[in-house]
């Protein structure tokens, strides 16, 4: 088993910066891919980043070039650098990583507007 359990969320102004944090625990050695993905009400959950154990990572075109995915050697912890954030970011926000099974944080809403 893993929990994930997200933090930094919340509101912020067009242009401006956040920064995501999430804080595995339990089986980490297990976990192979951890990912970033994201829901606006009524929409699916997407993919906003991934990153597997050897560091490549996968970014969503709608993101490239602003936000950053990270992630420690022990897998216990993710993070997600958010810039330049615009309305459009506007979601909840999960944590993900695949391990024996898919493991899912409880998310953390991010709000852009002036």
């Amino acid at each position: 088993q893993v929990q994930l359990v997200e933090s930094g969320g919340g509101l912020v102004q067009p242009g401006g910066s956040l920064r995501l944090s999430c804080a595995a625990s339990g089986s980490t050695d297990r976990i192979g891919i951890m990912a970033w993905y994201r829901r606006v009400p009524g929409k699916q959950r997407h993919v906003v980043a991934d990153i597997n154990r050897n560091g490549d990572i996968y970014y969503a075109d709608s993101v490239k070039g602003r936000f950053t995915i990270s992630r420690d050697s022990a897998s216990t912890t993710l993070a997600l650098q958010m810039n330049s954030l615009t309305p459009e970011d506007t979601a909840v926000y999960y944590c993900y990583a695949r391990g024996w099974d898919d493991y899912w944080g409880q998310g953390t809403q991010v709000t852009v507007s002036s």
